[in-house]
């Protein structure tokens, strides 16, 4: 049940302003599909074994910043692109939830770890031809690696997952078939971290500024176009080094960037497959009323509205009024209003049970700013907010960045009414994405709304990417050398219910600190029409998954 006075009026008449217009949209999808045959399938046509040919139709919600997975930090960019790549390794796609020990091998055909801990070594495929026809060999590995921990100059714009490698000393390859990633300290999730849509290998000889706009990879589709603000188009690699896959002829991304258009295209039958956790669980209802043979899943994306505020500018190097905004967001209400309840209530990790690594429901209980009595926390912020200098005459005026797309601009519009209760007044800033991580990456912004994900569910990566000083991703400055040793600590550590607890421990006392306030963590959904088979989806990240190689179409 939604709770109202958590809801001013304004934010309720908006509220229902957009689901007005888009139940309006979906009642004229009956028109629109008089226009357009609809693709239903029959259990009686229903096919047992995989067919070849078919292109599928794949809505896209915005105009990715480039082609470059390691350049860029989105799933705009890695959900269309993964396709093209391969990784040494990636997360078992038959098992729903991501981990460490479901992993397997893809271009490695196996590995090993030293008995130290420190030296990870993979026998690497001899069959496998990037697209341009050149052989794939151990020294891509490498080029890749130096290029993305910053051990050589490889030419990136960005390097949002620099982070991840800080433990990397260096890598060696023995022959063409064979390296060894070198660790300053042993590291077990560091095989995870490869296993990520975001750690596919690149080719040592096509140069970076290529990989944004025409990337060469040795996956199973090729790049064939892409066309800004437009489509995106992937064609079959035919020298593909797994036999008789991929099974589809290609693979078209449309970019709609309005929500309600593309969800009446996807009813019409334009589209095969929706962008994956675009849909809000109230959209999938009206998806699933619309068109019953639908399929359709809501599910955690492990990613996290969270509220970013950029300590170095004043007058918000003043930790009372990071403290007072913290204090005045109402977690419940903000998933009451974004998803009816569906959104979960957590840390900087995911919740169980989809999250491995997420606190319990007793513990979260523990963490100030996530009690249920909102109202005490907001009076405490108004009185942090009259020692600062504010008040209700004299309010705080702020801009509040974010990213213009519907599933950042919801959520910025509660966050401004719930800081109005601290005697801050906030004005919407939506930026085109390019823009946006632009302007976070060298913290040209003072307030932001962000919605962002790690794509691997590993406090290695959460706690490296978003919190160590220095970060590219530590979009808010956020620097506690003591708390980073800790870090590491955790990083070391082989048992899973001791590493845990001190993972609870680590994300309390981010939490407490103001790092970056987690607000919710995100459960979307998708949609495809019956005659996709072979889709594959993690419940506990939308970032794996992308590369389309045991997907068909039964028509």
């Amino acid at each position: 049940m939604m709770r109202q006075e958590a809801r001013s009026p304004s934010v309720r008449t908006a509220d229902a302003r957009w689901t007005s217009l888009v139940r309006t949209a979906l009642r004229a999808a009956a028109a629109c599909a008089l226009a357009v045959p609809l693709l239903a399938v029959s259990p009686a046509t229903i096919a047992h074994a995989q067919k070849q040919g078919g292109v599928l139709r794949v809505t896209h919600r915005d105009n990715p910043p480039s082609a470059s997975i390691h350049e860029e930090a989105t799933i705009s960019t890695d959900m269309p692109f993964m396709a093209v790549f391969n990784n040494l390794v990636v997360f078992d796609p038959d098992s729903k939830q991501n981990r460490l020990d479901r992993i397997v091998p893809e271009l490695a055909t196996s590995w090993k770890w030293s008995d130290d801990g420190r030296n990870l070594t993979f026998q690497l495929r001899d069959d496998v031809k990037w697209h341009d026809g050149k052989p794939f060999t151990s020294a891509d590995v490498k080029c890749t690696w130096d290029m993305v921990s910053g051990k050589v100059d490889g030419k990136m714009r960005k390097n949002p997952r620099k982070s991840w490698f800080i433990n990397l000393r260096e890598i060696t390859t023995n022959g063409d078939r064979e390296v060894t990633f070198h660790l300053k300290d042993p590291e077990p999730s560091f095989l995870a971290m490869l296993a990520g849509g975001f750690s596919p290998v690149y080719p040592c000889h096509v140069p970076a500024a290529q990989m944004r706009t025409h990337p060469i990879g040795t996956g199973p589709f090729k790049f064939k176009e892409f066309r800004q603000n437009e489509s995106i188009k992937l064609v079959r690699n035919p020298d593909y080094w797994k036999p008789g896959k991929p099974y589809l002829d290609g693979i078209e991304y449309t970019i709609i960037t309005s929500r309600a258009t593309m969800v009446l295209a996807l009813e019409a039958g334009k589209f095969d497959l929706s962008f994956t956790g675009e849909l809000t669980p109230e959209l999938v209802k009206d998806v699933e009323a619309q068109v019953p043979q639908m399929q359709c899943v809501v599910q955690p994306s492990n990613t996290q509205g969270n509220l970013l505020v950029n300590r170095e500018k004043a007058p918000f190097d003043d930790a009372r009024i990071r403290k007072a905004m913290a204090l005045a967001i109402d977690r419940k209400a903000f998933s009451d209003i974004l998803s009816h309840g569906v959104d979960q209530i957590g840390g900087a990790m995911l919740p169980p049970p989809e999250g491995r690594w997420g606190w319990s429901p007793e513990f979260r209980e523990t963490v100030p700013g996530y009690a249920a009595d909102v109202e005490h926390s907001r009076a405490e912020g108004r009185k942090l907010m009259q020692e600062a200098g504010y008040g209700p005459d004299k309010p705080l005026q702020i801009k509040v960045s974010t990213r213009n797309i519907a599933l950042y601009r919801d959520a910025a519009v509660i966050l401004i009414d719930h800081l109005k209760n601290v005697y801050i007044q906030g004005e919407l800033e939506p930026l085109d994405s390019s823009v946006w991580y632009a302007r976070l990456a060298r913290k040209d912004y003072t307030v932001g709304m962000n919605v962002q994900g790690t794509g691997i569910d590993d406090p290695d990566v959460m706690f490296f990417e978003n919190y160590t000083c220095g970060s590219e991703r530590n979009y808010t400055g956020y620097c506690n050398p003591e708390l980073e040793k800790q870090f590491h600590r955790q990083s070391m550590m082989t048992d899973f219910d001791a590493r845990r607890k001190l993972v609870w421990d680590i994300d309390k006392a981010l939490q407490e600190d103001g790092a970056r306030p987690v607000i919710y963590h995100e459960k979307g959904g998708t949609c495809w029409w019956p005659q996709v088979k072979g889709l594959k989806l993690a419940v506990n990240s939308i970032y794996n998954h992308w590369r389309f190689d045991d997907v068909w179409q039964d028509r």
